[in-house]
């Protein structure tokens, strides 16, 4: 009796530190100083929860550990979309296609959301995955597409 109480206590002091160590490595989603309302943050949470999440992950952070590796098909696996990988390069005219349009054409698996969402969701999509960015990923997004 003693050993199960023991073992039992074990696994729940391992589940706790778990996930408080999961937790506290996650960013916080940023909406102050963007270019986003807090209502396009909050409709673009329920959009990308919705429609994004089981490939991107919850928080953007992606599912696939090396996303730039071959899916057994040829295809490549969906990226992370919180600034650790190449949306931050693109002007927000290139990620609104991508949603659009879809990443079937450039050897993605990603389905087209054109006929799915409408362009306020598209965009505050868009405005919940950039709350993941970090200040200096954000201030450079923003410098390189000061002109687009």
């Amino acid at each position: 009796m003693r050993t199960l109480l023991l073992i039992i206590f074990t696994l729940f002091v391992l589940i706790a530190i778990s996930c408080s160590s999961e937790s506290s490595d996650q960013k916080e989603p940023v909406t102050r100083g963007r270019w986003f309302t807090e209502k396009q943050f909050n409709i673009g949470k329920q959009v990308f929860t919705t429609y994004c999440a089981s490939c991107h992950g919850t928080r953007a952070q992606g599912i696939v550990k090396d996303w730039k590796q071959l899916n057994p098909d040829g295809s490549f696996p969906a990226p992370p979309l919180d600034g650790s990988a190449h949306a931050w390069h693109h002007p927000i005219s290139v990620l609104v296609r991508q949603i659009i349009e879809g990443g079937i054409k450039l050897g993605g698996t990603m389905p087209a959301f054109g006929d799915t969402l409408s362009d306020e969701e598209v965009i505050a999509a868009i405005a919940y995955f950039q709350s993941f960015w970090d200040k200096q990923t954000y201030d450079r997004w923003v410098q390189m597409n000061a002109d687009q």
